[in-house]
This record gives C-alpha cells, structure tokens and sequence, in this order.
C-alpha cells in the first residue's frame, strides 16, 4: 500500500501531465494478461502516445483546475490513461484496432482539443485520416489548378502546331 506522500507525488505527476496532453483517452482493461498489457504498451508507443494505469481517485484529484474534470467525474473500475500531444488520430486508430483484437481493452471517454467524446466519437475520430494525409490531400488541391493551368497552356500550342501539321500535309498553305 501506498504512503500518502507517494500519492500525492503520484498526482502532482498526474496534473502536469493532464495540463499538457492536449488529446486524452480513457479505457478499462479488466482481465487483460500480461503480455496483452504489453502488446497495448508497445502500439500506444508507436503511435506517440504514453499510458499510465491510474487511480481513480488521485486521478480525480490530480484533475482539479485542469479543465479535464469532467472526463474523471465518474470513474469505476480499474482504469488507464492513454494521452498524447501529437495527432489523435494516429492514436485513435492504433487504439481501436487493438480494442478490434483485445475484446478485454474497452474506451470509457476520450478528451480532443478540449472536447469531450464519448466511445462513438472515438470510433468517428479513428475513421479520419491521419494529419499527414490531410497534408497530402491539401497540398494536392493546391497543387491542382496550377497544373491543370500548365496543361492548358501547353496545349494552346500543341493544337496550333497540330492545326499547322495537318495544313502543310494537306497542301492548304499555298507559297
């Protein structure tokens, strides 16, 4: 058992974190093994995210003056937080696909850009593309209209040069 110092270090810990993560997931993961445990580490990890299991009620505690009180209102069970500061949905999707294969691994809430969503919003979120293929998409749209303009232009000039072509085949220019 705990001393009370080591939990109020514990939430003290738990408060900057909350301050600073700006994208927060809330999961259960009652009767999930040890190595499911590590599996959902090692894939939260990859995704840029960190997870911690928590104590229900130092994490309510540690949430106080945040702004993330609502998402610890009411907390029952055993537990984790999944945060990160990078893309949600990365994370969000790495996440779902390891709920998909770990039936034991359930969302209670999540928290993006200082929104609370609930597990079907979470679903949403992990449908969306990631960031770097919304840059890919937008710079494709900014990049369209200026070569469909050099297509045209260019072919202002082939179809002259072709319409000359046709004429100098045709005998139509006479000397």
């Amino acid at each position: 058992m705990k001393k009370k110092a080591d939990k109020h270090k514990d939430g003290v810990e738990l408060h900057k974190q909350l301050e600073s993560a700006n994208h927060l997931f809330l999961a259960g993961f009652e009767k999930m093994t040890v190595l499911q445990d590590y599996n959902l580490r090692k894939t939260i990890r990859a995704s840029g995210g960190s997870y911690q299991v928590i104590k229900n009620n130092v994490a309510q505690k540690a949430a106080e003056g945040t702004g993330r009180e609502s998402l610890f209102d009411k907390l029952v069970g055993m537990n984790s937080l999944v945060h990160t500061t990078g893309d949600p949905v990365s994370l969000a999707k790495a996440l779902s696909a390891y709920a998909k294969t770990n039936p034991a691994f359930k969302f209670k809430a999540g928290m993006v850009e200082g929104r609370v969503i609930d597990v079907a919003g979470i679903t949403e979120l992990a449908s969306l593309p990631s960031k770097n293929e919304l840059y890919a998409k937008i710079l494709w749209l900014i990049n369209s209209p200026a070569q469909r303009l050099a297509t045209v232009t260019n072919a202002v000039g082939r179809n002259l040069a072709v319409v000359i072509d046709q004429g100098v085949k045709e005998n139509k220019f006479q000397a």
